[in-house]
């Protein structure tokens, strides 16, 4: 049984706080510091806020800390994407054969707030605001505040620091810094940034355009994406090239070249947006990247969670999701028979790092698959496909987007290892012409189908394996 008690966390935003409440109800005594001001008070979204997609490995941290019931108004179901061509003409692209699995639009300061409001009304946990931290001596477990409202420096001290400060954290730049220990870091950026812009609601407050879907217009080397509010608004993101291409942000200078741009490639959004002058050209342009380090913990002092540990870019919308599974995951190692907090860092990280590792890399893969693939017919065939298959035998088959989305019971590696193995197996199969689309399938044959792909994946997961790669 660990006996240090004194938690110190620092950031306060959705990783943050729930730990905060889970670490609290299990009765430490959590201090938390946040550098921005309360965002129950403020509004510090600034245009870089991009709504979040809560999915199930996201909700089982909230079915932890036992606020289901409150979550639950906050959010809105997408059963799919909402594929937009050119033309205007639109597909809706179910995310699962399953009726029951869908993912959450959410506000993230909505959820934010509640969390910090959770975790608050304990009576062992202490919010303070307004605390940049400067930096960490890690040896001794103590952190250096600069407050931006006294204007003055502090040092605070505890058993045990946990950074969740995300891709920017203070705690892993000192990691580095320090360099008293072998500590590897690495950060890429994608060549695309991003912006967002809206859609306001309706003059009744209804909605412009589908309420239950994720709304995509890819365009091969970039696209707009539109996730429903409950206001009736939507909240779009354009994630485009910063120098590449005959359209980027670079030159995207002028009131008369963006609407020359949408009007080219996403008419009938333009249509829904007369605010767009205003809120691209007010709203700020920001990177995408992936942050990858090891090791996240020292001498059982401190320790990196979420985005501080693995920043990811958003397209698979498991970002928050994942963040919050580490504090599901974590939650389990205080459980086991550890003695001190090293040993549990070293077996939380040890479990836990291949499959922020995994999550990652899917998040590139589906960034390529957003933009273009969707509109391919040979992608679009196979996913006809696996809807027939999780339609038809719900047991038997999961795609690799439902075995990350929706199977909370296994880790992201193990559902990037499988989900990618039937992609190849189903698209290789259709490309030879083995098997065809389900307009031409009986249900017998279907089921010889399903059997067929099962079989060529495990012979595909058997050479990964063989060779290494599992």
């Amino acid at each position: 049984m660990i006996k240090e008690k004194n938690i110190q966390i620092i950031g306060a935003g959705l990783c943050g706080s729930l730990l905060a409440l889970r670490l609290g109800q299990r009765g430490y005594n959590v201090t938390v510091f946040e550098k921005r001001p309360d965002l129950r008070k403020v509004d510090i979204s600034a245009g870089r806020s991009i709504n979040l997609a809560l999915s199930d490995r996201g909700f089982a941290a909230i079915d932890l800390v036992g606020i289901q019931d409150k979550v639950q108004p906050f959010c809105i179901p997408m059963n799919g994407r909402m594929l937009h061509d050119t033309e205007g003409n639109t597909v809706l692209a179910p995310y699962s054969g399953r009726e029951h699995e869908y993912i959450n639009s959410i506000s993230r300061g909505d959820l934010n707030s509640l969390l910090l409001d959770e975790a608050e009304a304990l009576p062992n946990v202490t919010l303070h605001f307004n605390y940049d931290c400067r930096s960490v001596d890690f040896e001794n477990a103590t952190s250096h505040f600069y407050n931006y409202e006294t204007k003055k420096e502090s040092s605070q001290s505890a058993d045990v620091i946990f950074g969740t400060d995300g891709a920017g954290s203070a705690l892993r730049k000192n990691y580095y810094l320090e360099n008293k220990f072998l500590f590897s870091f690495s950060q890429d950026y994608l060549t695309h940034g991003y912006k967002e812009l809206s859609i306001l609601p309706a003059e009744n407050n209804g909605y412009k355009a589908y309420k239950n879907a994720l709304h995509i217009w890819g365009r091969g080397d970039f696209m707009l994406i539109a996730l429903p509010n409950l206001d009736g608004s939507f909240t779009v993101t354009l994630f485009l090239s910063y120098a590449e291409g005959d359209y980027n942000f670079n030159n995207l200078t002028t009131k008369e070249r963006v609407l020359e741009f949408f009007e080219k490639y996403f008419k009938d959004a333009l249509e829904l947006m007369p605010n767009l002058i205003d809120d691209f050209f007010e709203n700020p342009t920001a990177p995408l990247g992936t942050v990858k380090c090891s090791p996240w913990h020292y001498k059982g002092k401190t320790i990196l969670l979420g985005d501080a540990a693995h920043a990811i870019v958003p397209f698979y919308g498991q970002g928050m999701n994942a963040s919050f599974e580490d504090v599901v995951e974590f939650d389990k190692f205080l459980d086991l028979d550890f003695t001190t907090w090293e040993r549990v860092f070293e077996a939380f990280e040890k479990s836990r790092k291949q499959d922020t590792d995994a999550i990652a890399d899917l998040a590139i893969d589906n960034f390529h698959e957003m933009k273009g693939h969707v509109n391919h017919t040979d992608f679009r065939e196979k996913r006809s496909l696996e809807m027939a298959f999780e339609k038809q035998f719900p047991n038997d088959y999961s795609s690799k987007y439902s075995l990350v989305t929706f199977n909370e019971k296994i880790g992201y590696r193990e559902a990037m290892l499988r989900g990618r193995a039937q992609d190849k197996a189903i698209l290789n199969m259709l490309a030879d012409k083995v098997i065809k689309t389900p307009l031409d399938l009986s249900p017998d044959t279907l089921k010889q189908t399903l059997q067929n792909v099962q079989k060529e994946t495990n012979n595909i997961l058997e050479d990964d394996r063989v060779a290494g790669l599992k």
